[in-house]
């Protein structure tokens, strides 16, 4: 699903697996996780057996992917690169940062967001703006699941330039698709906090399909001269 919402020079892969075999990690990943409950590990785990699939499918030879302050995985020089993980779901996206300035991608189960979250997530104008069809009805889209979705995706692409926190409620979504019973389409975040490293809108993609959400953000090198 994430594949299709990146262009193909974007090197990406995904499973449904929930886990991987034991020896797929390299003994320094191990060491992260060593003490960790066993979804952390599984989560951790089959996250960088794709990401290891996107690298051959890049031409280069599988590393190890520590990983920074919140979480931020450690690509190869020359790479970026973001990974997701949700019951049911892994994927890793990675791209060369000759075609690529840094990227995100998310994805969480397409159900409603647990109580209480949404009032931390969705800002008054963007709950203006929700539109569709009730939940439920044919082409219905849990639509604070999907701003969650997008702004982690957007958090993934500011991250990395920044090394500063965006929290959910200094960006300003926007969604669009043709139609009620469009399950993909588009979205803009407008950046409440600028950086230099960023323009001030950020454009992405999202799709809802087999019970999931996936959303991503990519930003191109030469985003000042467009």
């Amino acid at each position: 699903m994430i594949e299709s919402l990146l262009p193909a020079y974007v090197s990406c892969a995904a499973t449904r697996e929930e886990s991987v075999p034991d020896g797929t990690l390299f003994p320094e990943e191990e060491a992260l996780v060593a003490r960790s409950v066993p979804k952390r590990r599984n989560d951790f785990a089959t996250a960088r057996a794709c990401a290891r699939r996107a690298m051959g499918r890049l031409g280069l030879e599988p590393v190890a992917v520590l990983h920074g302050k919140r979480g931020m995985p450690l690509w190869p020089d020359g790479i970026v690169g973001s990974l997701t993980h949700c019951d049911g779901y892994r994927a890793a996206a990675l791209a060369r940062d000759a075609d690529v300035l840094s990227l995100g991608v998310d994805a969480e189960p397409h159900a409603p967001l647990p109580e209480g979250v949404g009032e931390l997530v969705v800002r008054p104008s963007e709950r203006e703006r929700f539109a569709g069809p009730p939940v439920g009805a044919a082409g219905a889209i849990h639509w604070d699941r999907l701003l969650f979705s997008a702004k982690e995706s957007v958090f993934k692409t500011w991250y990395p330039l920044t090394l500063t926190e965006l929290d959910f409620d200094e960006a300003d979504l926007t969604f669009h698709r043709d139609d009620d019973r469009s399950a993909f389409g588009t979205f803009t975040a407008r950046l409440l906090r600028t950086d230099p490293a960023l323009p001030p809108v950020l454009d992405g993609k999202w799709r809802v399909g087999d019970g999931i959400v996936a959303t991503a953000v990519l930003l191109r090198p030469d985003w000042r001269d467009s």
